[in-house]
């Protein structure tokens, strides 16, 4: 490399026995077949250099797109016009002997095998340099990469993997089973946590080819080692999903291995990889200062939270395929044929293996008596749920359960049946309770879930039983003994009314009055303080109505009509339509209660005497009169013989609620109009992938520590800081959203 010294810096070994040496001459011009034993050298030395970022930089230059001009570099008959790896293929040749030696490990009985170090420093030196080459590629096909050997190239007479072609055609396949191979066949030891680290890791690499691409997959996108992963056979498919989330449940804890942390630090400075990657990280493979953290959290936290990226990767890419067919041009009466094109999506064998995760409590056999055609991942679910309940403060541990509770229909039947909600519920609403810290996208995803389960009229009917003894987070008043439904009738009205004055984000408030309209008709003891929120909720939006309708009339009335946009802050008319359909669905909210559980809900009734005025300017207009007529129903019923007690002194609460609470035995619903309940379901638009792709590669990018180069990034738009900033962790989501999710009405 730039500056090497001919020379071993001290001892009797030979020059090519030196560390310097073997990394100069992987990134030199000269080609080392994988017959030579150069490649043993190079994977048995220990990795204890001490390098600075330039030159870590220049040997990237040197080895892949961008040859340095530093004369530091310049060796005697080097071509420096070239680039060394389209000459060697050394990348390749580093990727083949790395797969070999997973495979070694997984069959090795001795974990003080070779083998372990050497696919350890494989890793490292390949990491480095095909993040390089991936984030500095100019072409679509990633050809720069040249991961196929030259047909003169020869391969070992031993080399077992049904036939040499596997390295002469793309070396995808073989790396990414041996890989996945390994980390579903090694247990998590001591001695193997760094290397099942580092694999998820490099996995994370050998995806982000994603990150170069545009926001809508096309037929053309090539992405060669995680379209291998899709191919691989669904037993080895099962066990990685299987492995991941036992990863993610039982977060193995091991403390830094002092005879491996050796090989990144040297007393008190940092090794090459670890220096390199703080200094200059869109160079290298990820800021490894957990390798020499000796706090077994950190190993703890980092295994099962790079586990859970590598799942989420695995399980939302798309591949996008391609058609082509040829139709008669019957118009033209011309014997020509025009060339048709049609693109689909190809199933995603993790996705799918995911959605088919079972119980082990229930015995392979369903209730029908039908055995299992393939293989099923089997995990506790009661695990799974515990761990979902203490990490759904990371916005990662809420996409995994999104995923299950809408693909897996048997984790979601567990979670309904489950008698103690609060475990998932209570770290999901204090999420929305912190909106402001939080992205939209995560929010939005907790809103998503939160209407999956409404859809259940069981979860509707439990949560309003379990009662809390209090909910410490909650700041702006003392909620003790409050139940399950109503703090979480209260944070969806708190979160509509943030989204109202903050994020103005539709989907938001469309996703909130949806949740709270398939919960009403199954309110039960609606405590004081959420009945009251309700009620305010229909004020709040009713004012923006009325400004909204006043700005509306004022352009009608100038004729000023033309619309300057397609947002909704620039059309009031559009705005006003979404507002008045706001307010019917908040109107519809309350005549559920009314209809079908007023003398269960005392609370509600006396909010909506308390507040009655609210509701008069609507009450002759067309699109919320006849909800009206059940609203005012019920106010002449209690009003007329509330006003018709004598009582002696003041009226009270007190004294009014149990009024209130005698009057609704007697409650008959006489000349109530029942309407068809609301209900409202979740399901994905057609392209989810547009919307779930970029914000997997997000939280990647935000919370893994993984840097990329920000000018690379075509899926989704960063800002000109690192991405791994503050500012970058809010990216812009509207255009994320309209494409990935709807809410169907069914009336």
């Amino acid at each position: 490399m730039g500056g090497l010294p001919s020379t071993p810096r001290g001892g009797e070994a030979r020059p090519q026995e030196t560390a310097e040496y073997l990394i100069g001459e992987f990134v030199g011009e000269k080609s080392f077949p994988l017959t030579s034993d150069y490649w043993q050298k190079l994977l048995e030395l220990p990795l204890d250099l001490r390098w600075p970022a330039h030159r870590v930089r220049r040997a990237c230059q040197l080895f892949g797109l961008f040859p340095s001009k530093d004369a530091s570099f310049k060796k005697s008959g080097a071509n420096h016009s070239t680039m060394n790896n389209c000459k060697t293929r050394h990348l390749v040749k580093i990727l083949i002997n790395l797969a070999w030696c997973l495979q070694e490990c997984v069959s090795a009985s001795d974990m003080e095998s070779t083998a372990f170090s050497k696919a350890l420093n494989a890793l490292f030196i390949s990491s480095v340099f095909l993040k390089y080459l991936i984030e500095n590629t100019r072409s679509d096909n990633f050809e720069e990469l040249y991961l196929s050997l030259d047909e003169t190239d020869p391969v070992p007479n031993n080399f077992s993997k049904g036939s040499t072609c596997y390295v002469y055609q793309h070396v995808g396949s073989l790396i990414m089973f041996s890989a996945l191979n390994f980390i579903c066949k090694v247990d998590v030891r001591p001695g193997t946590y760094h290397l099942h680290q580092e694999l998820l890791n490099f996995i994370v690499i050998a995806s982000s080819t994603q990150l170069l691409s545009g926001p809508t997959p096309g037929p053309n996108d090539i992405h060669p080692f995680i379209d291998a992963a899709m191919t691989q056979e669904s037993s080895l498919v099962n066990m990685v999903v299987h492995r991941s989330l036992l990863n993610y449940v039982t977060r193995p804890q091991f403390s830094v291995n002092t005879s491996s942390s050796i090989l990144f630090s040297e007393g008190n400075q940092p090794g090459v990889l670890r220096r390199v990657s703080s200094a200059a990280a869109c160079l290298v493979l990820f800021p490894i200062n957990y390798l020499v953290s000796s706090t077994g959290e950190a190993s703890r936290r980092l295994l099962a939270e790079d586990s859970l990226h590598v799942l989420l990767i695995l399980c939302y890419y798309r591949k996008c395929v391609s058609v082509d067919y040829s139709k008669d041009n019957s118009l033209n009466n011309s014997s020509e044929s025009l060339l048709k094109e049609e693109t689909y999506f190809s199933e995603n064998p993790f996705c799918k293996a995911l959605q088919n995760v079972m119980d082990v409590e229930f015995d392979r056999v369903d209730v029908e008596g039908n055995a299992h055609s393939e293989p099923v991942t089997r995990l506790p679910f009661a695990s799974l749920f515990d761990t979902l309940g203490m990490s759904l403060a990371n916005e990662a541990s809420v996409l995994l359960l999104y995923s299950l509770v809408h693909g897996n229909s048997k984790f979601l039947e567990y979670v309904l049946v489950r008698t103690d909600a609060d475990t998932l519920l209570m770290p999901m609403l204090e999420t929305l309770y912190n909106a402001s810290n939080r992205t939209s996208n995560h929010i939005y995803m907790v809103l998503v879930i939160f209407l999956i389960l409404s859809q259940d009229s069981t979860f509707n009917a439990s949560i309003h039983r379990l009662m809390l003894p209090n909910v410490p987070w909650y700041k702006e008043r003392i909620l003790n003994q409050t139940s399950l439904g109503s703090l979480m009738v209260i944070i969806l009205i708190r979160t509509v009314k943030y989204n109202l004055s903050k994020l103005r984000d539709v989907y938001l408030h469309t996703n909130c009055l949806a949740t709270l309209a398939n919960m009403a008709p199954h309110v039960y003891k609606l405590s004081a303080y959420a009945s009251q929120r309700l009620v305010s909720l229909f004020d709040m939006l009713s004012r923006k109505y009325n400004k909204l309708a006043e700005i509306t009339n004022e352009k009608i009335n100038t004729g000023d009509g033309a619309l300057r946009g397609d947002s909704l802050a620039e059309d009031p008319s559009v705005e006003l339509h979404i507002y008045t359909d706001f307010l019917r669905i908040v109107l519809e909210i309350l005549n559920a209660i009314l209809t079908y559980a007023l003398p269960r809900n005392p609370e509600v009734v006396y909010a909506i005497m308390h507040r009655q005025e609210v509701f008069l300017p609507f009450k002759t207009h067309p699109r919320f009169n006849e909800l009206l007529e059940n609203v005012y129903s019920v106010l002449d019923f209690f009003n007329s013989r509330i006003d018709a007690q004598k009582l002696d002194g003041e009226w009270s609460v007190e004294k009014v609620l149990q009024l209130i609470i005698d009057y609704s035995r007697a409650w008959r619903g006489d000349g109530m109009k029942t309407f068809t309940q609301l209900r409202f379901t979740y399901e994905q638009e057609s392209n989810p992938e547009e919307f779930f792709i970029p914000y997997v590669w997000q939280m990647v990018l935000s919370h893994s520590g993984f840097a990329f180069t920000t000018s690379s990034i075509n899926l989704f738009p960063v800002p000109v800081e690192d991405v791994n900033s503050p500012e970058a962790e809010k990216p812009p989501t509207d255009e994320l959203k309209e494409h990935a999710l709807q809410v169907d009405t069914l009336v």
